[in-house]
């Protein structure tokens, strides 16, 4: 069995922020979780993908190349796993997503996860890109420890951000005035950082119930993007808390948000940190 070593610790973002909270847990959401097919070619365009070296990492860590991308979405990780050899397999329950993958050449199942039928098929690795949070974390990892050989990977990782704060702050603004409904409104007084690290906990210790996976590791690879103002206004409409707003609110959102990036120049750069929460299964 591989042994899981972290690799080289980076500094803590001060202030990321993940898909706004809600009344309900994330995997019971599912209006929202669903509603990102609402445009799967501006998805597809907008969000970014995954770092290489994680994509890497995963890719040697497991057994083979068998891999099964759980909330794939329009196939972004997807084509990276290809891309680096692997065979891959999508479980997506918005079917509009789905089509969208099955068109750049990801083969696509429609269904929720932890409802998934994998007719007896097994993998070396189950990963999910910013998407674990949708799935039920007890029984999502009780369906992974059921479809992985002995050895496999369980990996789900997620992007977390840090808005500028200079930005952020006049972003949270214009939030107040047109979507004064809107979960961005009244983010938790407690650094975001630790509201992720609340969601990686999460995962494990899920992971943890089943008995069936080494002891969760933390991978975390940092990298940055720089946005111009139609880059950002482009993927704004992509994010959980927006996807399902009316045209003429997306439009005011949209002209608010443009001119605080234009009042700084017209771009920003964004930090990321991508981290991944990685366990072995262990023999049967």
């Amino acid at each position: 069995m591989p042994t899981l070593q972290p690799e080289s610790p980076s500094p803590e973002p001060s202030a990321v922020r993940p898909e706004p909270p809600s009344s309900l847990p994330p995997h019971r959401a599912r209006a929202m979780a669903e509603s990102f097919g609402v445009d799967a070619a501006r998805y597809d365009r907008a969000r970014p993908p995954y770092p290489a070296e994680l994509i890497e990492r995963i890719v040697r860590t497991a057994p083979g190349r068998d891999v099964l991308d759980v909330g794939s979405g329009t196939g972004i990780a997807a084509r990276q796993f290809r891309a680096a050899g692997c065979t891959v397999l999508g479980v997506e329950p918005d079917a509009r997503m789905a089509e969208f993958a099955r068109g750049t050449g990801v083969e696509a199942e429609v269904s929720t996860f932890e409802d998934w039928d994998p007719a007896g098929r097994t993998f070396d690795a189950v990963v999910a890109g910013t998407a674990w949070h949708w799935v039920d974390p007890v029984a999502g990892a009780a369906q992974a420890a059921r479809v992985l050989r002995p050895g496999g990977l369980l990996a789900p990782f997620n992007h977390v951000f840090q808005l500028p704060p200079e930005l952020g702050e006049q972003l949270t603004e214009v939030y107040r005035r047109v979507v004064p409904d809107s979960p961005f409104v009244n983010q938790p007084t407690r650094p975001a950082a630790e509201l992720y690290q609340a969601i990686f906990d999460k995962i494990a210790e899920g992971i943890r119930t089943t008995g069936q996976f080494a002891e969760p590791e933390q991978w975390r690879y940092d990298w940055e993007r720089t946005y111009t103002r139609d880059e950002w206004l482009d993927q704004l409409p992509t994010s959980g808390g927006f996807t399902r707003l009316p045209a003429d609110r997306l439009a005011e959102l949209q002209a608010g948000v443009g001119a605080a990036i234009d009042a700084m120049g017209g771009s920003f750069t964004m930090p990321y940190a991508t981290v991944a929460v990685a366990a072995v299964r262990t023999p049967a």
